[in-house]
């Protein structure tokens, strides 16, 4: 009896996901690809020899091996997987499942166990192979920690899914099989290479495929999940069913071998052409997972004794994958245990009113689960994919506990969903940074590299006493920091304009870092990049670099007005967000950030909560004004006039003042006639009223 290791099926919720649509046009692979290798040997004759050396001892043990390979009963090689998904939070980031599944495919496609194997055309129907390699995901990390064979790195490197990328995390090749999920596969579906290319690059051992590519269910399709099989394929030393490249499809692939004997030659196909005939009056195996025909159904008993021979040979360490030892170090011998409680969401910052997806991916074993939402509708659940509802702004906590029956563990997050106002703030909006808090809502601070970031500041300001800005210092460079604000209710507002004003030095001539201003129309759920300035370009105020540490005088601030925002950002929730890249300059500062719009202003502040009133009286007021208005309690306050398009006027007052009803002078004389704006800052919020001026 031949020992298997079956996946359990998917419950039926999960083979429901949502599929991507299967391919007509074939993604290649870059198996073999030269710029690939490039990147490896580096042209360093030394390494190309003993990548040409690694190469040939393995065709030589092939042979040998194929020569005396007795056919028969034999127990299956067994191999530890690991998925390594880089992601960004987007879909490349997928769901377990959709991996259980990807497994699930390869241990039917190398067992003869796929259910359509037996659509084989006639001719090949005798050939088609029970290989006898079964892939297992692995229990153990190279540490003999507890793992599901699955870990999940964030990295901007998704987007490259290139060899820079592979080194971001790898477990040791001689125990696990490495594939790497993301979003680019180098500009393929998948991708790597031959043991004999790999040999000397342990560290680069694998596989790179795309999220679409990987099981049938998810972000992947039935179509597309057979890429991996290929992949596989590659790994143990099969070539292309045309040969030794990666384009199928031309007249001298006739001339080429993939070193097979039961499979025909071809010059590749991209299409279904099941009665096709390319090199001469005999059939082609379409149908082979070494073709990108994408109705692959089977490998040939040649092609799997060519594997078996690369899993027999020491060239890159293949040999030690099955070996009894490397399975009881990768636990995949062993009945799963419950050891970690594992989690994650589809956002942790939505709008009143949203929902968020968590899904509970624990492993191993487990039985049953509880979570609890407070603040959120349903407040407690057992289902492994909850949605939840949160109608109020704030942030909540979430607890997760799981149990296999006889242990249990428990997982809480204090803060971990924030809830923000929608409708948002009332437009016209402004931040000055008189009163402002970064430490929590209303604005955000994104800092992952844990070092210098957006703070508030009295060394220097447009207006008024404070600004925000970055200590930026040569070490930062490349790292990025964001300043997001909360939502601004920009419903009303036709056109949308967005003003802020800014400071920043070069530290040299050749200093160029970036100031990239994102809004949404979706509650930060996705960003669209509205402007960009550049140190080389005109992010620079200044005229000469600045060796030491940058602070603005007087005149060496600029202003930036971005028009461009189109009306399907007139929205309840609109949210803007500013990024700085650094390139090693020197310090930025930013202040006077303006939303608003040309059309006519009402005359009335927000009311609720915290609203205090403003007036202006008389209305229209003469060369003699007064501002009216009534606090909830004592605070800070900073009182602007400004002109319609939101820019600031004079700053008419900044101070503390007590609880109660206050009457504030207005500096009115020599101001010309027309419209403004007068807005009040104070703890709660902005609250703004237009008025005219006589």
């Amino acid at each position: 009896m031949r020992l298997r290791h079956l996946f359990t099926l998917l419950p039926a919720l999960l083979l429901g996901l949502p599929m991507a649509g299967q391919t007509g046009t074939p993604v290649p692979c870059l198996n073999n690809d030269p710029g690939l290798l490039e990147q490896l040997h580096g042209n360093d004759p030394e390494q190309l020899a003993r990548m040409a050396q690694a190469e040939a001892e393995l065709e030589a043990h092939t042979a040998e091996f194929v020569q005396h390979f007795q056919p028969g009963e034999r127990e299956p090689y067994i191999i530890s997987v690991v998925f390594h998904i880089i992601h960004m939070g987007g879909p490349e980031n997928v769901l377990d499942e959709q991996l259980y599944d990807a497994i699930r495919i390869l241990n039917e496609d190398f067992n003869k166990e796929n259910p359509d194997w037996q659509n084989v055309q006639p001719a090949f129907l005798d050939l088609v192979a029970d290989v006898g390699v079964e892939f297992r995901l692995a229990r153990k990390d190279p540490q003999g920690n507890c793992t599901n064979g699955i870990t999940r790195t964030q990295s901007l490197l998704t987007y490259q899914g290139d060899y820079e990328m592979v080194d971001l995390i790898n477990w040791p090749r001689h125990r696990y099989m490495n594939v790497w999920v993301a979003a680019s596969a180098n500009g393929a579906a998948g991708y790597t290479n031959y043991p004999g290319a790999l040999h000397n690059f342990p560290d680069q051992d694998g596989i790179v495929i795309l999220h679409n590519y990987v099981g049938s269910i998810g972000t992947s399709s039935p179509g597309t999940s057979r890429v991996l099989t290929h992949e596989v394929g590659h790994w143990l030393n099969l070539r292309h069913a045309w040969g030794n490249s990666n384009n199928p499809g031309l007249p001298s692939n006739c001339n080429q071998d993939d070193q097979v004997a039961d499979t025909p030659n071809t010059m590749g196909w991209t299409a279904c052409l099941l009665s096709g005939s390319t090199c001469d009056e005999t059939q082609d195996n379409v149908e082979n997972y070494m073709e990108y025909s994408y109705c692959c159904k089977m490998f040939t008993n040649g092609q799997g004794v060519r594997m078996l021979a690369a899993l027999n040979s020491g060239t890159a360490q293949r040999n030690q994958l099955w070996q009894p030892a490397t399975l009881a170090q990768t636990g995949v011998l062993e009945e799963g245990v419950l050891c970690e409680v594992s989690y994650h969401s589809s956002r942790r910052e939505i709008c009143a009113g949203e929902s968020v997806q968590y899904v509970d991916q624990s492993f191993n074993a487990v039985t049953a689960r509880t979570w609890d939402f407070p603040g959120g509708e349903p407040a407690t659940s057992t289902e492994q994919y909850p949605v939840v509802t949160y109608l109020v702004p704030g942030v909540y906590p979430m607890t997760l506990a799981v149990s296999d029956g006889t242990d249990t563990l428990v997982q809480h997050v204090e803060e971990y969903v924030t809830v923000l106002p929608s409708p948002g703030a009332d437009a016209p909006f402004h931040e000055g940074f008189e009163v402002a808090d970064l430490a929590g809502t209303p604005w955000t601070i994104v800092n992952p590299n844990n070092d210098n970031t957006w703070q508030l500041t009295g060394a220097a300001a447009y207006t008024g006493e404070k600004s925000v800005r970055i200590l930026n210092t040569s070490g930062m460079a490349g790292r990025q920091d964001e300043l997001v604000y909360s939502t601004v209710d920009m419903s009303a507002m036709d056109p949308l304009r967005l003003s802020f004003k800014y400071a920043y030095a070069r530290r040299n001539v050749a200093s160029d870092d970036r100031l990239r201003v994102y809004v949404s129309n979706n509650c930060g759920a996705t960003w669209s990049m509205r402007k960009q300035l550049r140190g080389q370009v005109d992010l620079n105020t200044v005229g000469a670099p600045q060796g030491g540490s940058f602070v603005p005088g007087a005149g060496q601030w600029a202003e930036c007005v971005i028009t461009n925002i189109s009306s399907a950002y007139q929205v309840e929730n609109m949210r803007v967000k500013f990024e700085f890249e650094s390139d090693g300059g020197n310090n930025l500062y930013l202040d006077d950030i303006n939303l608003y719009s040309d059309s006519p202003l009402g005359t009335t502040g927000p009311q609720g909560a915290g609203a205090i009133g403003l007036t202006v009286v008389p209305s229209p007021a003469g060369e003699q004004g007064q501002a009216w208005l009534s606090m909830q309690r004592p605070g800070p306050l900073a009182i602007d006039l400004l002109d319609l398009t939101g820019r600031t006027v004079a700053r008419v007052y900044s101070g503390v003042r007590p609880a109660g009803t206050h009457r504030i002078d207005l500096p009115l004389h020599g101001v010309a006639a027309g419209a403004y704006l007068l807005r009040a800052t104070t703890a709660p919020g902005t609250e703004m009223v237009r008025f005219i001026k006589e």
